[in-house]
């Protein structure tokens, strides 16, 4: 019995000893730390509570352009802010405020617990005063050696300070978003009203309550445009964060209920009415808005808000003053659009956005993102894709914009073609797939330039159907488009059938690799960023890389310069060397002009915000004029230059119909002559032209009773086309003669001969506007299609022929 008590007694005295060392070595571990907190702790300094430096902007030559922050700001005291405001804002951050001295150890053994069970600081503690002194002193990060920091310093600021100098000096310094520092400025930005004079009502001054926890997420509504869609209901994106901000006002409402500031009536009543709008929002001026909102953003989301408006940043950007005023006038200017009523929020419907960017550096100088700018840091079309509430973006669709990216770059780099590669442009189907061109046409065989010329659809989907999906998206992707998916738009993105659509800057960045030697740059408006005293904490250099061979961005530039020669473009055309793509979506929902010269490279825009059709309106037309009237005058006075044609480029004669070297039977007027990337010109002889009989009335093979036959070159190729395609006089006939017979002529034969009815030109789909044939090649003898111009002897003896049979037999 005695050893055994013996036993329990020594293992109950090691039992304490353990534990009598561990609180020992806790203890000494949290003294350390503790020393380790307070050892780079910020000294205490009540003048480091009114230090406020705005950011400043500085444009290309390093001119002072705007400073942004510390001066939307406008002090007020305390007794000057109305009680509902101090009330909410007690509710809401600090409902004990007037009764601790700083701690309030009631949130802290709760945020304790609660952090001890997740292992990792979830919940903060945070009264009033903590605020300011995280505010004035320390960083945001939520670590226990910065509480306590915090600690320490709020215990020290309780010393220095009444209750009231605290609350003051607090809401005087808190960032509510939209560019406002303090609740002055705050009601005059979100509201239009000043604090001194004006009353706030009950939900208002619970609105600005809400805003200091998380400023992005609260007034991020504001920055989008509540569309009405088909349906009658607005667009999913604002109502998601309306919602966000709508409940976080209502929870201020609740907690100023809780804390016995107002009743649950008047909660009720508040609660009931919507949240301030847009209208609203006091209107900031300030040079160049987009550009410097676009900077901004940058800046926010590298340093933080914080340091952005009130850390005294030096920003120098690439913004070229001269040609931003030149784009924001182009843009303002009511001619430059289709008719533009205002719509229920007090914009101009359509809207529209532009950029104008260097090739060879990326540097951007000039966004325009919309016809007019209101509030800080508000939606900017040029450079911001629409968030969804599932977090995909969206942009707007490109219309043929996009086939130089997707299909005709593509090609050439890929698949060894060019300019005078032929395609035929007949009607053809891609499994359930059965596109047709804008003007209901089909050309036959053409070149890939006229086709471009004239932004062929058919072409340019046989095109990408001839390179693939995935290595198509995989050349788009290395022009910085990347909302392309091979899988979900398939075929129909050779027309701008993208999904998840594109936004101006990415388009300019895409084309800026074509101006640049396919060398492609990533468009930036930021080089460099210094502190306050002058340190540098980032320089940026462009990001770039090869996106394609320097052959395949002249060969893409060339065809180019003609759609803008000769082409959809000829809107844009400047006097100077210029190449660019019209693109004009379903309905003319989206138009769009993407061009360049040697030195800039511009992408323009227009578009209602909530989707909306614009009869008559193109790519070509206003789009275009912007793009004109920016480039003419930015380019004033500077010397014309065309683009420098690497090496590996050659010229070669080929024959129009076949794309292989001219042969025997090849017409003169079928030979062009155009540029390829050495090693593709054809070593292949023309074998399409061949001469054959056929009957002189129907043109068709000879049976033995068609009493004419006579001798032609004709196209043979191993398929039949319908007789709506241009060219289709020009090809071997596949069916022989049955109007001649033994007994001569049979008019129930005739009726096939019938000159067809005429395609309507006048229907878009997913093309250009059309226009007349101005391009012999591209319009070659045939007794259909759109032809008003009957040049060809022989084009007019088949027409008059058909009619005559017709006449003859059918009448």
């Amino acid at each position: 019995m005695a050893r055994k008590k013996s036993r329990r007694l020594r293992t109950g005295r090691l039992a304490f000893l353990i534990v009598a060392f561990l609180v020992l070595v806790g203890g000494v571990a949290s003294l350390g730390y503790f020393a380790y907190a307070v050892a780079d702790m910020p000294a205490w300094n009540p003048e480091s509570l009114e230090t406020l430096l705005p950011t400043s902007i500085y444009d290309k030559d390093g001119n002072l352009v705007t400073r942004i922050g510390a001066e939307n700001r406008e002090p007020i005291k305390l007794l000057e802010v109305p009680n509902v405001v101090r009330d909410a804002f007690l509710a809401t951050e600090d409902d004990r405020f007037y009764d601790h001295h700083g701690i309030n150890f009631r949130s802290f053994g709760r945020a304790l617990y609660r952090n001890i069970l997740a292992g990792e600081i979830r919940e903060g503690f945070s009264t009033i005063t903590m605020q300011l002194v995280k505010l004035s002193y320390l960083s945001p990060d939520r670590t226990p050696k910065r509480k306590i920091q915090e600690v320490i310093l709020t215990l020290q600021m309780e010393r220095h300070f009444t209750k009231d100098e605290i609350f003051e000096m607090y809401l005087n310094k808190i960032f509510f978003g939209q560019g406002a520092y303090g609740i002055q400025s705050a009601a005059q930005t979100y509201l239009g009203k000043d604090l001194k004079t004006d009353e706030l009502t009950l939900d208002e001054a619970a609105f600005l309550a809400g805003l200091p926890q998380a400023p992005s997420s609260y007034s991020s509504y504001l920055d989008e445009t509540p569309s009405v869609g088909e349906d009658n209901q607005v667009n999913e994106a604002y109502q998601k964060k309306y919602d966000i901000a709508l409940n976080r006002r209502n929870l201020v409402l609740q907690r100023m209920t809780a804390a016995g500031k107002i009743t649950e009536e008047q909660r009720q009543e508040a609660a009931a009415k919507p949240l301030p709008t847009a209208d609203k929002m006091q209107s900031v001026s300030y040079p160049y808005p987009y550009f410097v909102d676009y900077v901004t953003e940058k800046l926010v989301e590298k340093y933080g808000a914080d340091m952005v408006y009130k850390g005294g940043l030096k920003v120098y950007t690439t913004l070229d003053p001269k040609i931003q005023k030149i784009a924001e006038n182009a843009m303002a200017n009511k001619n430059n659009f289709p008719n533009s009523p205002v719509d229920a929020n007090g914009l101009p419907q359509p809207q529209g956005a532009a950029v104008f960017m260097e090739p060879g550096t990326g540097y951007l100088r000039a966004i325009v993102g919309g016809r007019e700018h209101k509030q800080q840091r508000q939606l900017n079309r040029a450079t911001q894709y629409q968030t969804l509430a599932d977090g995909r973006k969206i942009g707007r669709q490109p219309g043929s914009s996009i086939k130089p990216i997707i299909a005709y770059g593509p090609a050439i780099e890929y698949k060894g073609m060019g300019p005078a590669s032929i395609i035929d442009d007949i009607p053809q189907s891609f499994g359930s797939y059965s596109p047709r061109n804008s003007d209901g046409s089909f050309r036959g065989l053409i070149p890939m330039r006229t086709a471009l010329i004239h932004s062929v659809n058919i072409v340019a989907i046989k095109l990408l159907n001839q390179v693939g999906l995935n290595q198509a998206v995989k050349f788009a992707n290395g022009l910085g488009i990347t909302t392309l998916d091979a899988n979900k738009d398939g075929l129909a993105m050779a027309l701008g059938g993208v999904s998840t659509g594109v936004i101006p800057l990415d388009m300019a960045g895409a084309y800026g690799a074509f101006a640049n030697r396919g060398i492609y740059v990533q468009p930036h408006a930021i080089i460099k960023v210094e502190a306050s005293d002058g340190t540098v904490l980032d320089e940026f250099k462009p990001e770039q890389h090869q996106a394609m061979k320097a052959t395949t961005a002249y060969l893409v530039t060339d065809m180019l310069k003609s759609a803008v020669q000769s082409g959809t473009g000829s809107r844009a055309n400047i006097g100077r060397p210029v190449a660019g793509k019209t693109g004009t979506t379903d309905e003319g929902k989206d138009i769009w002009f993407v061009g360049y010269t040697y030195n800039l490279v511009g992408a323009v825009w227009i578009g209602h915000d909530s989707p909306k059709k614009m009869p008559q309106s193109y790519g070509g037309m206003y789009p275009a004029m912007i793009f004109k009237e920016v480039m003419s005058k930015a380019l004033a006075g500077t010397p014309a230059k065309d683009f420098p044609r690497p090496s590996g480029i050659t010229s070669a004669t080929v024959d129009s119909k076949s794309g292989l070297l001219p042969g025997p039977n090849t017409p003169a007027d079928h030979m062009i002559s155009d540029l390829f990337a050495t090693g593709t010109v054809p070593s292949e002889v023309d074998n399409l032209h061949q001469v054959m009989e056929v009957c002189a009335t129907t043109g068709e093979l000879p049976n033995e009773y068609c009493p004419d036959r006579i001798t032609k070159v004709l196209l043979k190729l191993p398929y039949s086309v319908p007789s709506n395609v241009a060219d289709f006089a020009l090809r071997a006939p596949t069916q022989t003669c049955t109007l001649h017979t033994v007994d001569g002529i049979d008019p129930s034969a005739a009726e096939k001969y019938v000159l067809p009815e005429q395609p309507d030109p006048g229907k878009e789909n997913t093309g250009e506007k059309p226009k007349q044939p101005n391009n012999g090649d591209s319009w070659l003898p045939g007794t259909t299609g759109r032809i008003k111009t009957w040049e060809s002897g022989e084009i007019k003896q088949a027409a008059n022929l058909k009619n005559r049979i017709k006449q003859k037999y059918l009448n």
